[in-house]
């Protein structure tokens, strides 16, 4: 081999050399980085109250963990929340996340009332496009966007038209269920539209569940907003209870209503009985636990509250005169006799849904200073209920 030979294989091999070098950084400069799997130096977001949800920023994405969406759940769900730029930059191990919602989030399917008040106060309600039972909606904002043709009904929640959702194609749909079992949600996932979970109503007390406020400030990245909204809610919540404490005589309080012959109340370490606690009254189920509603005979609820001073949430039934036909036992009570009976069910939307239904979860000290008038009449001497009314 000449030297002029040996030369040039030199430079052929080298050449070689350095094209191949060329090619490995080139293509690790271009490989979209994997999003890493253990948080290090991510930013929590602060929640004082609410179990079943955390958030964790990292700047570029942020992580959405869901821990509890329906009682006894067997796994957590969780979430990355990125926009579309550094999505575009970034690969997922799927496998490791429900999800991979990308924001800004332009459009959204929520599934339950409980919802709505957050895109509300968010003012991000001109992203709803579509909702199961839309005459439930009470927002007057979100009517006018039903009333413009901007909302589109999907049916029932555990059996959402998925043909019309599909065609909408919205960027989320936040789901929840009492179980895992809703095959609808399998099939909006299976077309690539995330669907994560909102379990606002396992928490187990008032201001726990309108904490959930800050899951949506999450999704929509208006977390100020929303920890803003959600102080002033804990500050008159607090406010309110701190006045009924110091009120020496607590009325006694019956709940719930018959069904079937079955007495449904609330049991003494629910939500409701909280808020019967906090506005300082004697509910006589108050030491009672459990999961659920309590379910008793009418002899045993007689016996305890035929002297109850006040009923509250006699089921749906809307005047007395319902009441007693429903069950002329209910007649029985000194409450019923007194007509110091008293719901929410009278106060409804522009289509019929019910307010509290909707806007109760979110905002409790609407609700706790709604009792503390009933039970309290000379407390809180300028207002007026918003969601109970006595029953005529």
């Amino acid at each position: 081999m000449t030297k002029t030979t040996s030369y040039l294989s030199y430079i052929r091999t080298n050449n070689l050399k350095c094209i191949f070098l060329f090619l490995i950084i080139f293509n690790c400069k271009n490989k979209p980085k994997e999003l890493p799997t253990e948080i290090v130096h991510g930013k929590t977001i602060t929640l004082k109250y609410a179990k079943g949800f955390s958030v964790v920023d990292y700047n570029t994405y942020k992580i959405i963990d869901i821990k509890n969406p329906w009682p006894n759940t067997e796994k957590n769900y969780r979430y990355v929340l990125i926009n579309k730029e550094n999505a575009a930059k970034t690969s997922f191990l799927k496998n490791e996340y429900d999800g991979i919602i990308t924001t800004p989030i332009e459009k959204v399917v929520v599934t339950s009332t409980t919802h709505i008040p957050a895109l509300d106060l968010l003012n991000v309600e001109n992203t709803l496009i579509g909702f199961p039972g839309i005459d439930y909606i009470s927002s007057e904002k979100i009517r006018q966007r039903i009333d413009d043709g901007k909302v589109k009904e999907l049916g029932k929640n555990e059996g959402l038209n998925t043909e019309i959702l599909l065609e909408l194609n919205p960027d989320v749909v936040v789901g929840f269920g009492i179980d895992g079992n809703n095959r609808s949600f399998e099939i909006i996932k299976k077309s690539g539209i995330p669907v994560i979970f909102n379990g606002d109503w396992v928490e187990n007390s008032p201001l726990a569940k309108a904490e959930w406020i800050k899951f949506f400030g999450a999704i929509f990245n208006k977390e100020k907003e929303a920890d803003s909204i959600f102080n002033k809610i804990e500050h008159n919540y607090l406010m309110a209870k701190k006045i009924a404490k110091n009120v020496k005589i607590q009325p006694t309080i019956l709940s719930g209503a018959m069904h079937s012959d079955v007495w449904y109340l609330p049991n003494g370490t629910s939500t409701e009985a909280q808020l019967f606690k906090d506005a300082n009254t004697h509910y006589l189920w108050k030491d009672t636990e459990g999961s659920g509603s309590l379910k008793l005979n009418f002899e045993s609820v007689f016996v305890k509250a035929k002297d109850a001073d006040i009923w509250l949430n006699p089921s749906n039934y809307s005047n007395l005169e319902i009441l007693k036909n429903a069950n002329n036992q209910h007649a029985m009570f000194k409450a019923f006799e007194n007509k110091t009976v008293y719901s929410f069910t009278n106060t409804t939307g522009a289509s019929g849904g019910v307010i509290y239904y909707e806007l109760g979860m979110t905002r409790p000290d609407i609700v706790l200073k709604d009792l503390i008038k009933i039970c309290h009449p000379e407390l809180l001497q300028d207002y007026e209920p918003y969601f109970f009314k006595r029953l005529e």
